[in-house]
């Protein structure tokens, strides 16, 4: 029972928390849904598909150190690669549930997470493109794949401001995930996985975050402006502000000790980015 009680945690359920402003921005952007659809695409993404790309990380990683999530996370057993099998099936059962054309994209996506960190392929180990297959999937193809599951026409789905906020996704995340990276360089160097938080250094990281950002902002605005939708836009500068004012007292903390890059600042920076682009874009959905 214990090592199933530690193959649960290693999933880290509460860490789609940190993923989710993903679904509520893809959401404020289609026109017309049902409840019970959004419902089901909300549990089949946040407590199937990225716990169980979370377990599967961990159980080919086999952490010592802190993790995402989990300070001291417990030690890796059987019994997480069986449960990882387990919430696979179950995410593309559910996802059927939804529509055929989900399903497949689900069934994409958990090969992808799996390509990320089977040993044999290791996507994880190569800098540019493990970033890149993290932030552009988990990014503007969750995006997208939302709005698919939800029924919106293909017309609509590929127009150019939609494509755009799909892009956006993908620029927030880059300005998310090599953050997260910034107190394992040691851990990940141990096994030859040159991360892009590794290879940029912690203060080129947060160069890139910041630059990343910036160029989501910019973006953002674009769109907001050129559709009309002011409002929008001010709710989501509004939120964001709180963010880069911890990030800069953050930074300013590392530039008199670089150890204060560490699992505590980081999982505050999460916690403040999750919870402010949560609110941001649950309330940017009624405005």
């Amino acid at each position: 029972m214990q090592n199933l009680k530690n193959a649960i945690t290693l999933l880290r359920i509460p860490f789609s928390l940190f993923l989710m402003p993903i679904y509520w921005f893809s959401l404020s952007n289609t026109p017309v849904y049902n409840w019970p659809d959004a419902l089901l695409i909300f549990l089949v993404l946040h407590l199937f598909l990225y716990p169980t790309s979370n377990g599967y990380n961990s159980y080919y990683d086999k952490d010592e150190g802190s993790i995402g999530g989990l300070k001291k996370p417990p030690k890796v057993t059987q019994e997480l690669y069986y449960l990882v099998l387990l919430f696979d099936v179950l995410s593309v059962m559910l996802a059927f549930c939804v529509s055929m054309p989900f399903a497949v994209l689900i069934f994409i996506a958990l090969m992808i997470s799996k390509a990320y960190s089977y040993d044999k392929i290791r996507i994880k180990k190569y800098p540019i493109l493990g970033t890149a297959t993290v932030t552009v999937f988990q990014g503007s193809y969750t995006y997208l794949m939302i709005q698919i599951g939800l029924g919106m026409e293909m017309q609509q789905l590929f127009a150019t401001n939609n494509l755009l906020l799909a892009l956006f996704s993908t620029l927030f995340l880059c300005g998310s995930y090599p953050i997260t990276q910034i107190y394992q360089h040691e851990e990940d160097s141990k096994r030859g996985d040159i991360t892009l938080s590794y290879l940029l250094g912690i203060w080129g990281t947060f160069a890139f975050c910041v630059i990343s950002f910036t160029l989501a902002l910019a973006l953002l605005s674009y769109v907001y402006l050129q559709t009309q939708q002011l409002q929008r836009l001010l709710v989501f500068v509004l939120f964001t502000m709180p963010i880069f004012a911890y990030l800069l007292y953050w930074m300013r903390k590392v530039k008199t000790d670089l150890r204060f890059a560490d699992f505590e600042h980081t999982m505050t920076m999460s916690k403040i980015s999750s919870v402010a682009f949560n609110l941001a874009f649950i309330i940017i959905s009624y405005v």
